[in-house]
């Protein structure tokens, strides 16, 4: 997809139309227009990158210092107990464009169906396989508890 093909790089130039809650030269938050509760916000980099891995290492301090900020502010403008902060890459991503959900959370809202199904690793060995491979995948050794 292309930038100028993409509903939020359009949002983000403002020639689509959304409910715009914050904005910076690096990123625009307006509110989802299908929320999972009132003040579900979407966060997205003013420039199309579609995913995490996509953002330049430089830029992903500043881009979830503005999550924060974000998460803070709806919790405290929904009166929430908490918020809920998530971001897919391709997988369920319904715009390839990099966002990251923000939505207001209270005990027992009903909210379910974001990690599912769990599971658990059949056995210490496997666990430790899969634990390894990560550990390679990052480039260096972890710390063992």
């Amino acid at each position: 997809m292309t930038q100028a093909e993409c509903k939020f790089c359009a949002v983000a130039r403002g020639e689509l139309e959304a409910t715009v809650v914050y904005e910076d030269d690096e990123a625009v938050a307006f509110l989802d227009h299908r929320p999972l509760f009132p003040g579900h916000c979407l966060l997205v980099p003013r420039e199309h990158i579609e995913t995490l891995g996509d953002l330049a290492r430089e830029r992903v301090g500043p881009f979830f210092e503005t999550v924060q900020r974000l998460a803070l502010a709806v919790e405290r403008a929904m009166k929430a107990e908490g918020t809920f902060v998530a971001l897919n890459n391709r997988v369920s991503q319904s715009v390839p464009h990099l966002h990251v959900h923000v939505v207001p959370r209270r005990k027992g809202d009903g909210l379910r169906g974001f990690f599912w199904p769990r599971t658990k690793y059949p056995d210490a060995a496997a666990e430790r396989k899969v634990a390894a491979a990560i550990r390679k995948a990052m480039g260096k050794e972890a710390a063992r508890r």
